[in-house]
């Protein structure tokens, strides 16, 4: 069982900023402030700091990235512009320029309204949380500098560049993964690119290794990414692989670091699944280092028992894309994700990328010469889980709720080693969230009713 506490609101959440467009915190005065402090906190000791900006199709993208470029170079560093790209093609760029920092404007698979900004070092990792700390805290500078007129001299303003061929470097990047001796002829694939970053990206990279491509979801018109397509609604790429033939779906999100994918038959497949395919094949191959795959606490309990089976680990972590990096790099780890599926390869990869699972996928399916139905129908067998979200008037520590622990203990023993329960609250939204998994899902719903109704009379909603 586990009781997690998220971290007090700020500004930075647990993936950069994030809200609604044009409204605070996701104004373009804020965007300006923001792009000064990036440009003070990686300033270079012998030229001026080069920090690369990538977008999404959102139509807020303009106005964030137009302010953040004015204070990046106000401040003196020089911008390299990427345009629309994935995630972790800025990442990629980022790292393959020898910028000192990247720069991702997207609210990933949020709608359309909502805009974010988050950062990457230089090395293509996200910031830790210290320093997004110190980056809010001169920001809170720079706005009495600001009201009082002051900035960099005249001649110590930067430029900003156009990186024309950032795509055609993730391109080659992507294609390299997939094993050169391998290729995707006589493969029909579905790709739905959500509208997003990777609408002229995801079929070029199909397309060059040989495989038909039946692309969707590639009309961006600032308004409609994510809008009932992509990872977020699977259901429309599902039914086009059926339609079409196909021999697997693509389904990506907005910003292109999380995948769905649907088999040959129109099943869904999420990250969970996904993580136990490919994980019994690392472990078969004595490629899984520390024999351990990295997840979430929402992970399913049979991804767990699928990797014990093939004698590996599941590691849990905080909810969150950023701690299951964290954890594989503290602990020397390669793999993990989020049942969502953000999945991870750090062999080559920094941060989730959507497009990556989905070649790994398509490796294993042309060398056993499988349909990814008979693939995922063996990977696990899922446990019934109930997640239930609910408004709370306060977010007091599950310890100081003895009634809440109460019940979560009841249930606990109820379920046994057969379940899990997770209670927790949200880190961005006055929410609690009860989680449940056991062998029976009418039973499971009604343990988390029981949770909920706790804790709703104790913290009011």
């Amino acid at each position: 069982m586990s009781r997690a506490q998220d971290a007090p609101r700020r500004l930075f959440g647990t993936d950069g900023i994030r809200g609604v467009a044009n409204c605070d915190p996701m104004t373009a005065e804020m965007a300006l402030r923001l792009g000064r402090a990036v440009a003070r906190r990686f300033r270079h000791p012998e030229r001026a700091g080069r920090i690369v900006i990538g977008k999404d199709t959102r139509l807020s993208g303009y106005m964030l990235e137009s302010a953040l470029q004015a204070g990046i170079v106000s401040a003196g560093a020089d911008v390299m512009l990427v345009g629309p790209l994935p995630t972790p093609g800025i990442a990629f760029i980022t790292w393959s320029m020898r910028a000192d920092a990247g720069v991702v404007i997207s609210a990933s698979h949020n709608p359309y309204q909502d805009n974010g900004i988050k950062l990457f070092a230089s090395d293509g990792f996200k910031l830790p949380d210290d320093v997004e700390h110190e980056i809010e805290r001169d920001m809170d500078a720079i706005s009495t500098e600001m009201s009082e007129m002051r900035g960099t001299s005249p001649e110590d303003i930067g430029k900003a560049v156009r990186i024309d061929d950032a795509t055609g470097r993730y391109v080659q990047f992507l294609k390299a993964v997939f094993p050169k001796e391998r290729t995707l002829d006589g493969i029909k694939v579905v790709v739905d690119c959500a509208n997003g970053a990777a609408y002229h990206v995801a079929p070029q990279i199909f397309e060059e290794l040989g495989a038909q491509v039946v692309a969707v979801g590639v009309d961006p018109n600032g308004r409609n990414i994510n809008d009932g397509c992509g990872a977020v609604a699977p259901a429309r790429m599902a039914a086009a692989v059926v339609r079409e033939g196909a021999t697997i779906g693509v389904a990506l999100d907005g910003d292109a670091d999380r995948v769905i994918l649907a088999d040959e038959k129109g099943n869904v497949i999420d990250g969970d699944q996904i993580m136990a395919l490919l994980g019994s094949r690392m472990l078969a191959a004595d490629t899984l280092p520390g024999r351990t795959v990295v997840a979430t606490v929402m992970s399913n309990l049979g991804l767990e028992r699928a990797l014990a089976a093939a004698g590996g680990h599941l590691l849990r972590t905080a909810v969150g894309d950023r701690y299951v990096v964290e954890a594989m790099r503290e602990r020397g780890l390669r793999f993990g994700g989020e049942q969502s599926g953000h999945l991870v390869f750090l062999d080559h990869a920094t941060t989730g990328d959507g497009a990556l699972a989905a070649l790994r996928v398509l490796a294993v399916m042309v060398a056993e010469e499988r349909p990814l139905s008979e693939l995922a129908a063996g990977a696990m067998v899922r446990y019934p889980q109930v997640l239930l979200n609910f408004p709370v008037r306060e977010k007091r520590p599950l310890e100081q709720l003895p009634d809440v622990g109460r019940a979560i203990t009841q249930v606990e023993a109820v379920l046994g080693a057969e379940g899990r329960v997770l209670v927790r609250y949200s880190g961005t939204e006055s929410k609690a969230r009860v989680m449940i998994e056991g062998a029976d899902e009418t039973k499971i719903r009604a343990h988390a009713d029981e949770i909920a109704s706790v804790m709703k009379r104790a913290l009011g909603g």
